[in-house]
């Protein structure tokens, strides 16, 4: 993302935070072998291809529930709804499992457009005044990637990838 995107200094440090933890993540894995990518192990039982299309439905989340937050309302609570973020998490590889490295590449690349997209339609008043909003964009976002980056990269240390 280029600098002064929305003119609004605030809102393009906050989307520079995205762009940088999302190519960083990238970077994270680039070089390796789809065969490599495919590899469990990487953190517990999952693969790079995991972790990728867990980055993707952790961005489906913000994009789900950002709206609802600058409307006044309060996200579901994974807690209640799930029986906690692992359980979530469990359910949505399991939803996931069966998807090609190519289907989701393709969503990776395709939610973060969207999500990118979503933040630039907020009006930049609502973006930078309303701290739930950006908290949560963090935590399903720019907070989370650097995680599942280092994640990756200690895996690539440990087995020379």
């Amino acid at each position: 993302m280029s600098p002064g995107v929305t003119g609004n200094a605030r809102v393009d440090k906050l989307l520079n935070q995205l762009d940088a933890a999302w190519m960083e993540f990238q970077e994270s894995y680039a070089g390796l072998t789809d065969e490599q990518i495919l590899v469990p192990g990487v953190t517990g039982a999952w693969s790079v291809r995991d972790l990728i299309a867990h980055v993707t439905w952790w961005e489906e989340e913000a994009i789900a529930h950002l709206p609802l937050i600058l409307d006044g309302g309060r996200a579901p609570r994974y807690s209640v709804k799930y029986g906690g973020i692992d359980a979530f998490n469990a359910l949505m590889t399991e939803r996931t499992r069966g998807r090609s490295l190519a289907e989701v590449r393709r969503e990776f690349a395709e939610t973060h457009r969207r999500l990118v997209s979503y933040i630039l339609s907020v009006p930049p008043e609502h973006l930078v005044a309303e701290p739930r909003f950006r908290r949560r964009l963090k935590l399903d976002t720019f907070g989370h990637y650097p995680i599942h980056t280092a994640d990756i990269r200690a895996w690539r240390s440990q087995h020379g990838r």
